[in-house]
């Protein structure tokens, strides 16, 4: 709470200072998404936009940047539109390694099948890992190294948590939104592609507790079906949304749109393709 007031005392400060309706942010503190969405809820900031690797390894591109403008004289502008920009591995190298490790697979002849397939895996309440094209910069995994689950399964939430990341059954996960479809979902009016915004589910979709749940203490009061996509509803109602955009990741769009005809519901779950306290797989070996 304290760091939220200090945050928007400055934002406050800042629209007074400068005559602008665009923010930028980086850093540590850009990675806060319930604040994020508290800033451009509240503020008259009109656009924004958010380094999606606002740790460390964000200064890449600031030495890209720098060595662009002063070294190379370059004066042309990279506007950035989405963050994958990690390593991609062609079809030889992934039946390679699938051979390699015995594994059992299918080969699709093209997308479409592709993602009607994956649909409906996940609509029958499956788990898949979704690996695709380049892995994505940054702290969050955007649909190329994910795992997918289908967001109104009750106990969709304890079945990851446990057989899967093996962490802490309470944490939530993030949804992955088609952009055309926010609204209708959640209490946002804007682009989150880096999943950096926290806000409300819609209220229509939530579910109030009864007056016998509110008696409940701790992970019992957790566990109470919060919405009608309650594996990525928290205790407060909200969520950590990413925008799935046709142009930047057509292929992931496809998919949600897929799972949308099967069950007229245009989000999935998405976390990270890892388990507690590794790193988001990278390479055909790590998925």
């Amino acid at each position: 709470v304290t760091f939220e007031k200090i945050v928007m005392q400055i934002i406050d400060r800042l629209q007074k200072k400068v005559p602008s309706n665009n923010l930028v942010m980086a850093g540590g503190c850009a990675m806060n998404g319930l604040v994020n969405g508290k800033i451009f809820k509240e503020s008259n900031f009109k656009n924004y936009f958010i380094q999606p690797a606002s740790t460390d390894d964000g200064t890449a591109l600031g030495a890209a940047y720098y060595c662009w403008h002063n070294h190379l004289k370059r004066k042309e502008r990279f506007v950035m539109k989405h963050s994958f920009w990690g390593p991609s591995y062609n079809e030889d190298e992934i039946l390679n390694e699938i051979n390699k490790k015995n594994l059992k697979y299918k080969k699709f002849d093209n997308t479409n099948e592709l993602t009607k397939h994956a649909a409906k895996v996940i609509s029958e309440s499956n788990v898949i890992g979704w690996y695709q094209g380049r892995s994505e910069w940054g702290s969050r995994a955007l649909g190329n190294r994910s795992i997918l689950a289908n967001p109104a399964h009750k106990n969709m939430k304890d079945i990851i948590n446990s057989k899967i990341k093996k962490r802490e059954s309470f944490r939530p996960f993030a949804p992955s939104v088609l952009r055309e479809d926010l609204n209708e979902w959640f209490e946002l009016d804007g682009d989150s592609p880096y999943m950096l915004l926290v806000s409300e589910v819609k209220k229509d979709k939530q579910i109030k507790m009864k007056k016998e749940d509110e008696n409940l203490f701790g992970i019992d009061k957790l566990n109470i079906k919060r919405s009608s996509i309650p594996a990525i509803t928290h205790v407060d109602y909200s969520a950590r949304i990413q925008t799935v955009h046709k142009e930047t990741n057509s292929r992931y769009y496809d998919l949600i749109k897929e799972f949308k005809k099967i069950t007229n519901c245009p989000v999935l779950v998405n976390t990270s393709f890892n388990v507690r306290g590794e790193p988001i797989v990278c390479s055909i070996e790590d998925a």
